[in-house]
């Protein structure tokens, strides 16, 4: 189809020059015509004009030798072989297809010769040559200068004619070209709106793929090769619903398979740690409560997993509404006022009014994520900056800390499940099941948005992650 699209995109310019080709030979014949008519027509009238003069000197000559005592037998010979040459250049003249201006200029011409000839004649005959034959000839000289400026203005007004053909064929040549151009303009954009939008589609369906969202079916229209491509995106979409189903289900299977062992060993140690206090045996007693420290990191684990399992599962988590993110981050901030002052950690914020369209729960299980792991590993004492704005057509939320930060080489991992970096490894206190991140990421998808590890502020090495999400669905 592109190939089919081009070729009939430049047709209309094949043709566009093919007729300008055509014109300039049309042109160009007709200039060689009018140039070879012209010369002949032009060779033809000066030996006229010079046949005149020499009829005109033969005659006079003739006259003067009038006297039989002076004239020779060949004075009317040649005087009779110049008027012969004479009429066979009019009648040359006469074939060129002149004009009929001219043509009537000639015959006047041949009747002025012819009368002064019976002039000439009936004077010698009479031995008394006079005015008459002088006043024939100065009207001779009249009718060879007419002819000879009629012929010039009709030269001019042929060159003039072929003039303005060509300037009416190089007229018709750019209009017939702008119309053909025109032509090749609306295939040319014709085709590249249809390419475009193959291409619009094919954007839109990759960037609902990255995004998480894999309800909609992906439909390509246009070329074979793009629907093709709009068709192994559809088979991709399928295949990931299928893997996240799967992913979904043996986490969901996983935890619930350890939920009812965990609830019997909970109540085991429950047992064991009252059975230590009553026999006040410390060694028992710090056994026990190792093992219910350790049970209740399990049940996080399990929680977070089944929380972790249900987020693209349940329906009502994907009804949105018009969330207020300032007054949002405040009421999440006033929750952590207790592990805040526990650390005397400083709380610095930056914080915009800003409302998107978002689920609100998930938004808040962001907030308290990011807000959750500053904390725990910020130093005693740190600072937590935070800043909430609107950077056009997206919400962006920063939270940085003073901990030790992030690993160049671990930010591309951090957002995976049960991942945990460097920082995490012999703190106690950062001990987790390496979901949180990837929860917020998830979020994050559902939102279209995207959640980066960027670079600390100058004099900074603490975390600093950020959060930018479009404000509207449309955005």
């Amino acid at each position: 189809m592109i190939v089919l699209g081009f070729v009939i995109a430049v047709i209309p310019l094949f043709l566009a020059v093919l007729y300008a080709a055509f014109g300039m030979r049309e042109t160009s014949a007709l200039g060689r015509t009018i140039n070879s008519q012209v010369f002949e027509q032009t060779k033809t009238i000066r030996q006229v004009l010079q046949k005149t003069a020499d009829i005109e000197r033969k005659a006079r000559l003739f006259i003067l030798l009038s006297d039989p005592a002076l004239r020779q037998p060949y004075e009317r010979e040649s005087y009779e072989t110049a008027r012969a040459s004479f009429k066979q250049a009019l009648n040359e003249l006469l074939k060129l297809n002149v004009a009929n201006k001219i043509a009537l200029l000639v015959n006047e011409l041949s009747e002025k010769e012819n009368l002064i000839y019976q002039q000439v004649i009936s004077s010698t005959a009479d031995d008394n040559p006079g005015l008459p034959v002088d006043e024939a000839f100065q009207g001779l000289r009249e009718a060879s200068n007419t002819l000879s400026r009629e012929f010039e203005n009709h030269v001019d007004h042929e060159f003039n004619e072929l003039r303005l053909q060509s300037e009416s064929l190089e007229q018709g040549l750019l209009i017939k070209a702008a119309v053909l151009l025109f032509i090749s303009f609306i295939f040319i954009v014709t085709l590249l709106v249809i390419l475009s939008r193959s291409l619009r589609q094919l954007d839109v369906s990759i960037r609902r793929l990255g995004s998480g969202e894999l309800k909609q079916p992906i439909t390509v229209t246009g070329p074979a090769d793009l629907r093709y491509l709009g068709d192994r995106l559809e088979w991709l979409r399928t295949h990931l619903i299928e893997l996240e189903v799967s992913k979904q289900q043996f986490m969901h299977n996983v935890a619930r398979e350890i939920e009812q062992p965990l609830a019997s060993i909970r109540e085991g140690t429950e047992r064991l740690v009252n059975e230590a206090d009553k026999a006040s045996d410390s060694a028992e007693q710090t056994l026990a409560l190792s093992l219910s420290a350790d049970v209740e990191k399990l049940k996080t684990v399990s929680e977070e997993l089944v929380r972790y399992s249900q987020i693209n599962v349940k329906p009502e988590l994907k009804r949105k509404q018009t969330v207020n993110m300032k007054d949002l981050l405040e009421a999440v901030i006033k929750d952590f006022e207790t592990p805040l002052q526990a650390k005397s950690i400083t709380l610095k914020k930056l914080v915009r009014p800003i409302e998107i369209s978002g689920i609100k729960e998930q938004l808040r299980n962001i907030i308290e994520e990011l807000l959750s792991n500053a904390v725990k590993y910020s130093p005693v004492g740190g600072e937590i900056r935070i800043m909430l704005r609107d950077s056009g057509t997206q919400m962006e939320l920063e939270v940085e800390d003073e901990g030790p930060g992030i690993e160049p080489d671990e930010r591309a991992h951090v957002f995976e499940p049960f991942f945990r970096g460097k920082a995490a490894e012999g703190d106690d206190a950062a001990e987790g099941p390496g979901l949180g991140l990837a929860i917020v990421k998830e979020y994050v998808a559902n939102h279209q948005g995207k959640v980066d590890v960027i670079d600390a502020r100058q004099d900074q090495q603490g975390a600093r992650l950020r959060v930018q999400i479009p404000i509207s669905e449309d955005a």
